[in-house]
């Protein structure tokens, strides 16, 4: 956690002997560094790591989606049709992640309010009768020419930008509860409000973390941080005790074996275990899996890393852990470095962003391995879902665009 700072002009000079050496820790003096950054303008861990993902998940889809056509749901779709459109949705990213790796850092945070802002209409406007979209009961989608937006994809992003804009705007208000805690309560409120009637509880917690993370990070007063994350922990609690439908999932996660639950609430889970069973080591092969045939339900999207164990088996996953674990590192060290250069709102966007993918991909696998009861949340990067593949490369553009300026900061330059 850090210590209370201070604003500093844009133009100030880098202190000569707080200039990171490198990426991996450790100061030096500021020709050094310049030296050892003038060759890349961004990180190329984070970039391919990202990539990496990406281009698994549009493999993993295609192969957990060729054989739904034979159901009568998808009867009228084609054998690539979830490929074509997964394929659209990552192009549609990268330029759009493109186009806004272009936007400075200062520019988000003087809209930052203004985008959360637009977050929470766009909740709001989902709940619509006549424009909001509803599918298996659940309404999230404003449906567009090309494709139906989730707002609640989108409202990730705006929270990141909103929580590290408050944490600086709060700093001297840092240690006393009804500064800093009771106005971004009231935000959360309405927030979760308007998430729980969609309902969307997943994408809550998400968001929940994301504040938090970033008001932690931000210096916020242990004792007040750690109360706080224990009346939310309780609230969850109260939210499935008092929630028959909850209640009955939670159970069905402490025994998916039971025959009832194996068929009824549990059955999700139940098979997503057997696919990892039978993948063992290696797994039975790319597009050999027997559970994406009818038997794991949305397979391409909450589940994909079921279909991941069972045809690459223990070494895919491993694979798939290592470059999340990568992205985070790279998000954490690129805010860390910012920190450093006393760009408090850059380095917290940058860190909020790793809180975001962390959190989101652990209950994500959790869920999936079954250590977790079962939630609908997808797979950043590599799960199928237009407005989820966007958020994503929308959000690690900010990250690069943080590490861009901080390596032109360190060259001497100006942002």
């Amino acid at each position: 956690m850090l210590k209370p700072f201070r604003r500093r002009h844009d133009n100030h000079r880098i202190p000569q002997n707080l200039i990171p050496a490198s990426v991996g820790g450790g100061y030096t003096g500021a020709h050094e560094v310049r030296e050892q950054v003038a060759g890349d303008t961004i990180d190329q861990w984070l970039v391919w790591s990202s990539l990496s993902l990406l281009f698994i998940g549009l493999i993993m889809v295609y192969s957990a989606t060729v054989a739904l056509p034979d159901s009568s749901k998808y009867a009228s779709y084609s054998q690539t049709h979830f490929l074509y459109r997964h394929a659209f949705s990552m192009a549609m990213g990268g330029v759009v992640a493109l186009a806004l790796f272009q936007v400075p850092v200062k520019m988000w945070q003087q809209t930052a309010p203004i985008l959360f802002t637009v977050g929470i209409a766009m909740l709001a406007l989902v709940l619509v009768p006549g424009i909001g979209r509803e599918v298996n009961g659940a309404r999230r989608w404003l449906p567009l020419v090309l494709i139906n937006v989730q707002p609640s994809e989108f409202m990730k992003v705006f929270a990141v930008l909103y929580a590290a804009d408050y944490a600086v705007r709060k700093q001297a208000f840092m240690q006393r509860f009804g500064k800093i805690i009771l106005p971004m309560l009231v935000a959360m409120f309405l927030v979760g409000t308007l998430l729980l009637l969609e309902p969307d509880m997943g994408a809550f917690i998400v968001i929940v973390a994301i504040v938090f993370g970033i008001l932690f990070l931000g210096g916020i007063n242990a004792k007040v941080f750690f109360s706080l994350s224990g009346g939310l922990c309780m609230a969850f609690a109260a939210m499935i005790l008092f929630s028959d439908y909850r209640r009955a999932r939670f159970l069905a996660y402490l025994d998916p074996w039971s025959g009832d639950n194996a068929l009824n609430k549990a059955y999700q889970l139940s098979h997503s275990l057997i696919a990892f069973g039978r993948g063992e080591l290696f797994g039975v092969g790319l597009g050999g899996s027997l559970e994406k045939l009818h038997y794991l339900p949305e397979a391409h999207t909450d589940f994909l890393l079921a279909v991941i164990g069972e045809e690459l088996g223990f070494v895919g996953v491993a694979v798939v852990i290592l470059l999340f674990v990568v992205l985070v590192q790279r998000c954490f060290l690129i805010g860390q470095q910012a920190m450093v250069l006393e760009r408090i709102f850059a380095g917290l966007v940058a860190k909020g962003v790793g809180v975001w993918i962390a959190v989101q991909s652990f209950v994500n696998m959790g869920v999936n391995v079954g250590l977790l009861p079962t939630k609908g949340l997808t797979l950043p990067l590599m799960s199928y879902g237009g407005s989820g593949i966007l958020a994503n490369c929308i959000a690690l553009a900010l990250v690069l665009r943080v590490g861009y300026e901080n390596r032109v900061l360190m060259r001497g330059g100006g942002v």
